[in-house]
């Protein structure tokens, strides 16, 4: 009789009452898609086969987090060689970019890269320097349109970001499209480019052609050591947002940014930051002792990746933090149910969105992100 079919990961999860870091055997069996776990320090079985139906294969790849019975499992690494090469192979990293006539878009264009399957795992809003863009595009020097192009990505900000998936070199440049605009209008129409860009160079977004280009350009704007270029946080008439790590997780990332887009917000600055939980409790200082859900706060934020938004505007604090609505979303959806916290949280915990609350908190919790964390 064959043996059934089972994935092995090795993953860890942050105790937070320990405060210790712990590694599991995490495996999958896709035929009835249940789960069990075993502790690898205590070489016992932490959780007995059990059916889980939140989990789908398109889930499994080291990098990964796993929300499993409210633990945040990190995949680091295959567990054995089977699953390594059933589900491993095909799993890329590429660069994608938004270009500046897109940004707007920007919502839009990350929401259509979650649809496809594919995941951004690193995100930077910037402002290319004349000298990084010639960088860049060094390798465009010789051609006609290389002046045109450096001065057109200098316009304004563009979004970088890494995107994790299957075969995403070709996926990511299949959903922008042919280079011209207008070539993809006919060819395919339902493409980034087609609906978004004007012409050849105006063509709202880039994407390595190759995996040789996109580890390149990958450490040009998320340099393995060093900073990269720079964010475009302003530190002025701001507030702070940031889109929490199950949010991002569900793949809210575009809806969430369009929403605050739609209603007329700037968002003047972007970067995603995994904190640890030392990162996490300084943040949410001013809640420690005030608010009851404190340790959970700092649990979700800490749990995976987030999203912070410098949001621009006169008295952004104030505006924005009635946008975003209580921070119960069940009372968010009964008093005010086209906030944020009302479309998009589940709970107090899990309510979407962080924003500052006190006015005078604005700047000092953007420049938390983009000046110290990014620093």
């Amino acid at each position: 009789m064959s043996q059934e079919e089972r994935f092995a990961f090795l993953a860890e999860w942050y105790d937070p009452n320990a405060a210790l870091l712990r590694q599991y055997q995490f495996l999958f069996y896709p035929k009835d898609r249940s789960v069990e776990m075993f502790d690898m320090k205590n070489h016992r079985t932490f959780l007995r086969r059990t059916k889980y139906d939140d989990i789908n294969l398109q889930d499994l790849f080291v990098g990964n987090r796993l929300n499993v019975f409210s633990r945040q499992l990190h995949l680091i690494e295959y567990g054995d060689q089977y699953t390594a090469s059933k589900l491993g192979s095909r799993k890329e990293k590429t660069l994608a970019m938004i270009k500046p006539d897109a940004t707007d878009k920007m919502g839009t264009i990350i929401q259509l890269i979650y649809d496809a399957g594919l995941t951004v795992t690193k995100a930077k809003m910037t402002a290319l320097s004349r000298k990084e863009a010639m960088d860049f595009y060094a390798e465009h020097q010789s051609k006609s349109f290389f002046n045109n192009l450096v001065q057109f990505i200098t316009s304004g900000p563009v979004v970088a970001m890494e995107i994790l998936g299957d075969e995403a070199v070709t996926a990511w440049r299949r959903l922008l499209g042919p280079t011209d605009s207008s070539v993809a209008q006919n060819e395919a129409p339902d493409s980034v480019r087609a609906n978004f860009g004007t012409d050849g160079t105006k063509n709202a977004g880039h994407g390595s052609d190759s995996l040789a280009s996109a580890a390149r350009e990958l450490e040009f704007f998320f340099p393995s050591t060093g900073r990269g270029p720079s964010n475009t946080a302003k530190y002025s008439d701001c507030t702070c947002c940031l889109i929490k790590p199950h949010a991002i997780t569900e793949a809210l990332t575009g809806k969430i940014l369009n929403a605050i887009s739609e209603v007329g917000f700037e968002i003047s600055a972007l970067q995603m930051f995994s904190l640890d939980r030392a990162n996490a409790e300084e943040f949410y200082e001013i809640y420690k002792g005030v608010v009851a859900e404190y340790t959970g706060m700092v649990a979700e934020l800490c749990s995976g990746p987030c999203m912070a938004l410098e949001i621009h505007g006169s008295e952004a604090p104030k505006t924005f933090r009635e946008f975003c609505g209580p921070a119960d979303p069940e009372i968010a959806s009964h008093l005010w149910p086209h906030t944020l916290r009302a479309v998009f949280g589940k709970n107090k915990l899990q309510n979407a969105v962080h924003c500052t609350d006190l006015p005078d908190d604005g700047i000092l919790e953007v420049q938390y992100f983009f000046k110290i964390l990014d620093g």
